[in-house]
């Protein structure tokens, strides 16, 4: 591309209330043992997940009654909302943008549904134009930040000189139930944190910020199983399976190295990589795949002990952690989400 897109600027935004991990634990402990569900054995999970705190749009007291669409569906507008009106206000601001100098939104999320979109709920928040393209993209899950971010890039490359703003927010505590014993539950009472992001990319860009040089994704076949939503009387129901870290160790070095050789790169090539943590089973087995020294994911294991796991938003906020750090030379942007799929973006520094 003779004139790339670059990633002029990004912001990250997380709601007020901070969940402890250990008042987590003895909430959840009381909240399943309420139900009739010894969950002693499960305990462990609290612990091993990496998790530290993380931030919810509701007080931790919220999560002990159960809650219908109704009230779900109103909480999550209201708090996305906000949550990105900051993340958008922010990232303009750093990048020196108006923003009636936006050209299109693409808006990313996977833990609430919205119609009108949260876009066009945005354009009464911010004095967007009347006219600017809206894309809002659902059900790309974990994966939805690098997905999310290669739509946008696709838009900038085709408009010339147009600025995108590419916006994700998660609040997924919304989604817990109570009445849902499952283990895959549980493990998400352990993980799942809320937060959104804001990048701004565009093709008429200072060259000292990172460009977008390619993207790309992988959807294994047979695998609608292992990860996303079930849709219950009373909201989400969580899937996991217990294989993902296994599936990782066995298939995801294949696919990165089947999209870095459609780039004409291999992974000697990269100068860093910048993932969706998951949980931490899940770095663990990223490092494996891709033959990392343990403990090289350094940024990953930060996001994930301080904000949890905020599903598509997360990747953005490791990206800012390592941008901040300092991007140097080729970095791989990667999560994995539903499908089970893979998505890439790869960033070219100075």
């Amino acid at each position: 591309m003779s004139h790339p897109v670059r990633l002029h600027a990004l912001a990250t935004a997380v709601p007020p209330h901070v969940l402890d991990q250990h008042e987590v634990v003895e909430r959840a402990h009381r909240i399943f043992m309420d139900q009739g569900t010894d969950i002693t054995r499960l305990l462990p999970v609290y612990g091993n997940a990496g998790v530290c705190q993380r931030y919810s749009c509701v007080p931790l007291e919220w999560y002990a009654r159960p809650h219908g669409w109704k009230e779900r569906g109103e909480l999550f507008v209201g708090h996305a909302v906000d949550l990105l009106h900051r993340a958008a206000e922010t990232c303009l601001a750093r990048a020196g943008i108006a923003p009636e100098a936006v050209d299109a939104v693409v808006t990313v999320t996977t833990s609430g549904m919205a119609t009108p979109s949260l876009d066009a709920c945005l354009m009464a928040r911010m004095p967007l134009r009347r006219d600017v393209q809206r894309l809002p993209i659902f059900g790309l899950g974990c994966a939805g930040g690098v997905l999310g971010l290669a739509r946008a890039a696709a838009l900038a490359q085709a408009t010339p000189g147009s600025r995108i703003l590419f916006l994700v927010v998660e609040l997924c505590g919304l989604t817990f139930r109570p009445s849902d014993t499952s283990k895959s539950n549980v493990i998400a009472t352990a993980l799942f944190g809320d937060g959104a992001a804001a990048a701004l990319l565009s093709s008429d860009t200072p060259d000292g910020c990172p460009a977008i040089t390619g993207w790309g994704e992988y959807t294994w076949p047979e695998t609608l199983d292992v990860m996303g939503w079930r849709i219950e009387e009373d909201g989400f129901g969580v899937l996991f399976s217990r294989d993902i870290p296994s599936i990782v160790r066995r298939d995801y070095r294949a696919a990165v190295e089947r999209f870095l050789s459609g780039q004409g790169l291999s992974r000697a090539e990269l100068d860093g990589i910048v993932c969706h943590p998951g949980g931490a089973k899940v770095i663990e087995a990223l490092e494996d795949a891709l033959q990392l020294d343990p403990g090289v994911m350094v940024e990953a294991r930060q996001v994930l002990r301080d904000y949890g796991n905020m599903s598509s938003a997360t990747v953005m906020f490791v990206l800012e952690a390592a941008w901040s750090r300092g991007l140097r030379g080729r970095t791989l942007l990667s999560s994995l989400g539903p499908g089970f799929s893979a998505g890439f973006a790869l960033l070219e520094s100075p």
